[in-house]
Parts: C-alpha cells; structure tokens; sequence
C-alpha cells in the first residue's frame, strides 16, 4: 500500500496490555506474532505508528500501559480484485455505492486497499468516510456510508432501531412444497469453523421474510426481507429451508479449503442488497436506493 493511501484510511486503535516490555516495538511485535519485527520498524519509519495526539512512535520509544497506540495496517502484495465499484448517490452527509460481488467492505484480514471504503476514500476525496452497516465479501449490492462526522449518529440510530428496511434477491433451489410468504424465526450462533453460523435452540435472535420471484425450473429468484442483520443470516436461513444460496462456499455444505480460498470469478454468490428504503432522520423525506446490478441465472452450477 503507498504511503498515500494508508494516510487517507482510519487507523486501527490499541491500548498496550499490561507487560514488561521495554519499548512500544517490543509490544507491538509480542502483540503481533504474525507480524514481522522489521515490518513494525519499516512502518515507524515512514510515520505508520502514531500515539493518540498523533506523534509519530520510533523504535526507542518506550513502553507505557494503556498507552494509546494508531497503526494502520497493511498486506503486501494485495491482489487486485477485478470488478468496480459504483457511487449511485452522494450529498454532504450520506454516499451509496453498489459494492461488486468479491470485494469487501472494509479492512479485514489480507484486504486493506482492496475494499469498497479504502477505494471511496481515494475515490471522494473524504477521509471521513465510514459505512453505516456490512454486507458479506462474497454479497454484492447497496452499502450506505456516512461522510458527515456531525450527522453520523442520526443515520447509525436507522439501523440500530430497525428503521431501514432492506430487501434482498437471491437466486435459490426451489421450494414447491412450502407455502409463502414464509417467516424464519431462529436462534443464530457461532458454528464450527469459527467463521460459520448455525442455527441452535433457544430464543430467536433472527427473522427473514420469504417471497418466492420468477421461477425456473428448478431455480428460483427470491425476495428476502430481513428483519434482523446476523451474519450470514439470509445464507443460513435459505440453507436450512433446503434451499442454499447458488455458489455459496460455506452453506449449506462447507467446501474443501483449496476451494474456498481461491475465488471463483465465473460463479459468484447469488445474493444482491437490492434495495434500501428509509425516512431521512434530517429532511424527513422517504429516500429509496436501488442497485443496478442484477443476478444470473446462467452462473449457477
């Protein structure tokens, strides 16, 4: 990542954990395992670890409990995701983009540049950007972002108070011997791997409503309306009804590993945020988004 670009992304935040360390470097490498030692003194040295007031940390500098440390993080080498981004809508306090099946909304793991934020970032201009809520990797469609510090709170209490509403398409396995629109109510909870979600007893922590859309044969287009945002909701709640997302590598039967972790271009996951309906907490308008992509038929296995 060039220097450029990790200056217009948020920095990660860590408190130093208690320890006998000699210096920030000696925690930060004991803190990081996985990160090399010469990686830590390569970003000092281009001004890449910072304290809270924004103090460039060297290599001496020494340790302090709780000391508030910002770093920003990087992946060498980041494969270049080959599908763009769209900004449908942008104003002083909110941009909507349509987000490309395989590219991640934020910094996770090996993604850094190659998310939809770091490329709005560059795109807008607007290092204050941050996305109002997630959507999956592997999902494509709407994402909301706030680019206003000041009305920010406003847009967030949308989506901890349920007052968006969100509609999905996904492109499924028939189900001729349910009757709809259906309601699945479950109770969601890690799985094993860690990064999976099951279905478990116990109160209901989750709800999607199910519409069946154009059929075809033994493929149909479904609307899905989800009440609650768990991860992976809307791809377990389709598994468990017999009917997995087309192209999910994950339900309802966890692909091998070597497939997993090599994206398959030609057959992406048959799930789109398709729309996003709310009533303005500023202006108190009703604004609707809706993406322009659309899901394939033809990319089903």
């Amino acid at each position: 990542m060039s220097d450029a670009s990790a200056a217009s992304l948020r920095p990660s935040v860590l408190h130093l954990p208690r320890g006998d360390w000699r210096t920030v470097l000696d925690c930060l490498c004991a803190h990081f395992p996985a990160i090399g030692r010469e990686i830590w003194l390569e970003r000092m040295r281009r001004g890449r670890v910072l304290d809270g007031e924004g103090n460039v940390l060297g290599p001496e500098y020494p340790y302090r409990e709780a000391l508030r440390v910002h770093y920003f993080r990087e992946v060498a080498a980041e494969t270049p995701i080959p599908f763009a981004e769209a900004v449908l809508h942008a104003d002083d306090h909110l941009v909507v983009a349509d987000k490309p099946h395989f590219l991640p909304v934020a910094p996770v793991g090996e993604y850094v540049e190659q998310t939809l934020l770091a490329r709005l970032v560059r795109r807008l201009g607007n290092p204050d950007l941050v996305p109002l809520h997630r959507i999956d990797r592997l999902t494509a469609g709407l994402v909301l972002f706030s680019c206003n510090p000041a009305s920010r709170g406003r847009y967030q209490a949308l989506f901890r108070e349920r007052r968006i509403r969100k509609v999905y398409a996904a492109i499924a396995p028939a189900l001729p011997g349910l009757s709809f629109p259906l309601l699945r109510r479950s109770r969601l909870v890690k799985g094993e791997p860690f990064f999976l979600m099951r279905e478990a007893e116990g109160e209901p922590n989750s709800e999607t409503r199910v519409e069946p859309g154009e059929r075809r044969g033994e493929l149909w287009r479904y609307v899905l309306h989800p009440v609650t945002g768990k991860t992976h909701q809307l791809r377990v709640h389709m598994a468990t009804l017999g009917a997995g997302i087309c192209n999910d590598p994950l339900y309802p039967r966890l692909l091998e590993r070597s497939r997993r972790e090599i994206d398959d271009y030609r057959r992406p996951l048959q799930l789109l945020a398709q729309t996003l309906n709310f009533v303005d907490p500023l202006s108190g308008r009703e604004r609707r988004f809706d993406s322009r992509l659309a899901l394939d038929f033809d990319a089903c296995r």
